[in-house]
Parts: structure tokens; sequence; C-alpha cells
């Protein structure tokens, strides 16, 4: 699935395995049972700790070690970097040897630099009581208006003085919540205006509602009230659990969905888009 800066492959289905690959980005959401196209990929930012989600933590930097590649990172809330840890060390005992690895604990409103100008920015979700969406933003600092038409000596000799010339201007690209309740995410400027969106929604038929309540997920009966007031150029579904057919989906989606929205949105695991059909 191709965008402007960057494409994203991955699979996701739920209770089975989620992991969605950003390559041009350097970040894997969530790492399923790590597939090998994330093993190149350095920066895993994982949701919650589900075992459909985070089951290859482990493989991943074992493998990576073993293939001689370093400098992997998983972001994580902060209340399971202990736990994961802990599940390093027991891997370590039954490998024989530890795997390098690196935990970075994050909490709502954290920023993360994933390389110079870009970086990773986890904010809280509706699933379990630790649980992380995450936002790549790439970060810009342009020339203010007020200087705009002034060369270059006279931009120099104000930054000699100390004036700052420059305002920072940061452009949301791709926004992942993982699993989650119904919540107001459109109140999330850089959930609100990233140009693509990944959202899950778990349940279709009319009588799995209580199964979405239970689960905090979505249902699609959700999905419009809170896509209301998004900006996202694209939308894309993630998690549909398999007790639906993607081309029962995109029917039911047709029937749910205002025009203006089911117009930007795309089923991860499909290359239809909703209009095709």
């Amino acid at each position: 699935m191709e965008f402007d800066e960057f494409a994203l492959a991955g699979y996701s289905v739920a209770g089975e395995e989620s992991v969605i690959v950003a390559g041009e980005l350097d970040v894997v959401f969530d790492i399923g049972r790590c597939p090998r196209e994330a093993l190149r990929v350095n920066h895993v930012l994982l949701s919650h700790g589900h075992m459909d989600h985070a089951a290859g933590i482990a493989y991943y930097f074992s493998q990576r070690d073993f293939q001689g590649v370093t400098g992997g990172v998983a972001l994580v809330a902060h209340s399971i970097v202990g736990p994961l840890e802990n599940l390093m060390d027991a891997v370590a005992r039954v490998e024989g040897h530890p795997s390098p690895h690196k935990f970075v604990g994050m909490s709502d409103g954290d920023d993360y630099e994933i390389r110079r100008g870009l970086i990773a920015r986890a904010f809280a979700t509706r699933h379990i009581g630790n649980s992380l969406g995450f936002s790549i933003i790439d970060v810009r600092h342009k020339l203010k208006d007020e200087f705009i038409g002034l060369d270059g000596p006279e931009l120099v000799e104000l930054k000699k003085k100390g004036v700052e010339i420059t305002r920072r201007v940061e452009i949301p690209l791709v926004t992942y919540l993982g699993d989650t309740a119904k919540a107001n995410y459109s109140a999330i400027p850089h959930v609100r205006d990233s140009k693509v969106l990944l959202i899950e929604c778990t349940f279709f038929d009319d009588d799995h509602v209580s199964r979405a309540r239970a689960g905090r997920h979505l249902h699609i009966t959700d999905l419009a009230e809170v896509l209301e007031g998004m900006n996202n150029e694209r939308i894309v579904l993630t998690h549909v659990t398999r007790r639906t057919n993607l081309s029962d989906a995109r029917k039911i989606l047709k029937k749910t969905l205002p025009a203006d929205i089911r117009e930007r949105v795309t089923f991860l695991m499909s290359w239809k888009h909703i209009q095709d059909e």
C-alpha cells in the first residue's frame, strides 16, 4: 500500500497477529510474530502487550543479534518495560546467551526521535490500561513570515543577535491507533491531521456489539462517530476478525459510512478500495 512519502505492508487479523511495516520511516507498528520484513526496521512501536501484537519481540532482538544487525529499539508503555526485561532474561536463559535489546518507556505525549526531522509521538488509547497509539511526525523549521525576503547576511546577523528566525512546523504522516474502544481522537491534532490513519474496526456483524464492548474494540457502528472531524487523506482499517468476510465488510461499510468518509477508506488486508465494489 503506497503513499507519497512511504509504503505500508502488514498483516492484521484480530486475535491472530498485527504487524505493519513502514520501511521508509524505519518503524514497525506492533511486531506480531515478527515476520522477516520487520527484522531490518530499527524501531518497534508496541501499542500494548497482548500476544497477537507483541509475541515476536524477543525473536526480533534475537534474530537481529544473530544476523549482526545493531541498534534496534522498542518503544513501549512504561509499565511493561520491566516485564519485557524479564522476558528477555528468560529467553537468554533458554537460548544460553543474552540478546542486545533496548526498551524505551513511553507515556501519553512523549516524543522519540526516529531520525533527524522525524519523531514518534505516543498517545493514550482506550484498550487496556497502558495501551498507546503512535504518530510519526515530520518536523520542519520554516522561516518566519516577517523575515521572508531578507538575504542571507541579514538572516545571519539576526541569528547572531539571538533572534529566532524560524518556526517549528509538524506534519503528521501516519498514525496507528492499535486496539481501541470508541474515543474522541479527533481532539488530538496530530491524529486528526495525520495524512494516513491506521484504525482498527474489529467487528461488523450486528450481534457482535457486545463482543466489541467487552474487548474494548471498535464495532462498525462506532466508526462514523470516531472518524467525524478527522482530516486524514487516507483511512486504513485493521484488525478485522475472521468472523467477517472482507467482501461483506465492504458492503456493510457502504451502508454505514457517509460518502465523504467512505471514499477515503481502504482495508490493510485488501488492495481494493471501498468504492470499487
